[in-house]
């Protein structure tokens, strides 16, 4: 297992998971709340990991320049960071647009009930402009 990690199973816990696993989410909300694309969690996910790397080499005498841990640790820092994006961007959608969107689960939101072309009783409208205004 150590070889696979590139360290023991408790220094990637405490130094990947926890410390460097927080980043990544608190980047991945960063992200989402800028409004910014996906992909860029990736090269920021992909620095983290360096950055990862380099602490688990000076603190606890883990190897530096290894492909596989590096990889690993790589894949499961964008995948926190990715779905922390995922989450963020949900809550702001339904949050800050909640007359078009509805939450689906905590990754997910759709189109709220009648902006499909339907109204909210379920007949179908004409156009989308063709609702009613309050008097």
């Amino acid at each position: 297992m150590e070889n696979l990690l590139g360290t023991s199973v408790s220094v990637f816990v405490g130094v990947t998971l926890l410390l460097f696993g927080g980043a990544s989410w608190l980047m991945g909300q960063a992200l989402a709340r800028t409004w910014r694309p996906i992909w860029q969690a990736f090269i920021y996910g992909a620095l983290i990991a360096a950055v990862d790397r380099f602490f688990i080499f000076a603190l606890f005498e883990g190897e530096l320049l290894v492909l596989g841990p590096f990889l690993l640790h790589t894949l499961v820092l964008i995948a926190i960071a990715l779905a922390a994006y995922r989450l963020t961007k949900a809550h702001r959608m339904v949050s800050q647009y909640p007359w078009l969107y509805e939450r689906v689960g905590p990754f997910a939101w759709r189109r709220s009930r009648g902006q499909d072309g339907t109204s909210q009783d379920g007949t179908p409208r004409e156009s989308a402009a063709e609702e009613e205004l309050p008097s």
